[in-house]
């Protein structure tokens, strides 16, 4: 049943056009980089100055460009449109019709939500490293410690940070799986779900509500960074993880609550 889901998802038309303009935003940033000449002394988003002097780390730079924004937008979409567009479409009661649970059904959109997360965060990494090799000289990496480590340890390192990232969002996937049940408009669950989103980003910015700060689902999304260090600090880490994880487990328990008592009519 999730390969059939997954295959569904991906050969959707608006879910690849997603896909591809997610990848062409690295391009364009290495393109912009390579015309224009990068920044200097430590200015602009972090990994940019080393872009120029080593293009692996075009896959960091563009994986830190577009977690703030592209990333949790695509991620809406796709975790908004999971049940609430199966509703919209009409074909919710059918899918439910056929000897399928809807837990299992629940837990086949959940994964392949959660595959989503990992496939966007895959496809920024990788076409931001195809361009940063074709574009820049590659060599040994330098960590943010000032060490160097060789060209394949370092490329472990990112794409640890890689999958880091993916897993980072699927405490967003998790709060729009549980908006999309309790919808049958998917455009309002994608809308609700980003909407959720930016407010969780202004309540992070506003040093009035710190005491919140470590309950929101965006704190520690840049721990990835500490990948890169020679000795990896696995505190905040392992902190955004578990946030990660309780989100999943809070949200992900609401949405099952919901859509096994759920009157589905569409």
């Amino acid at each position: 049943m999730l390969r059939n889901e997954l295959s569904l998802m991906f050969r959707r038309r608006r879910l690849q056009a997603l896909l591809g303009a997610l990848g062409l935003v690295p391009i364009s940033i290495m393109l912009a980089i390579r015309i224009g000449g990068g920044p200097e002394g430590g200015e602009g988003p972090a990994f940019f100055n080393q872009v120029t002097n080593n293009g692996v780390f075009a896959t960091l730079a563009a994986l830190t460009v577009t977690l703030p924004i592209f990333l949790p937008m695509v991620v809406a979409v796709v975790a908004g449109d999971s049940i609430a567009g199966e509703a919209s479409l009409g074909t919710l009661r059918y899918l439910l019709i056929r000897p399928i649970s809807r837990q299992r059904l629940l837990l086949t959109k959940a994964a392949a939500t959660a595959v989503f997360c990992m496939a966007a965060t895959a496809v920024v990494a990788v076409c931001g490293l195809i361009a940063g090799v074709v574009l820049f000289p590659v060599g040994r990496i330098t960590t943010l410690s000032g060490d160097t480590l060789s060209l394949s340890a370092g490329m472990v390192r990112i794409a640890g940070a890689a999958v880091l990232i993916g897993l980072s969002l699927l405490g967003l996937a998790a709060v729009g799986l549980f908006i999309s049940t309790l919808t049958d408009v998917p455009v309002g669950a994608m809308a609700a779900t980003l909407g959720v989103f930016i407010l969780v980003g202004v309540l992070n910015a506003l040093p009035q509500v710190r005491a919140i700060h470590p309950w929101l689902f965006t704190q520690d999304w840049t721990s990835y960074g500490d990948l890169l260090r020679s000795h990896v600090q696995w505190n905040a880490i392992t902190h955004n993880l578990v946030r990660q994880g309780l989100y999943i487990a809070i949200f992900g328990s609401a949405a099952w609550a919901r859509f096994t008592t759920k009157d589905v009519l569409a």
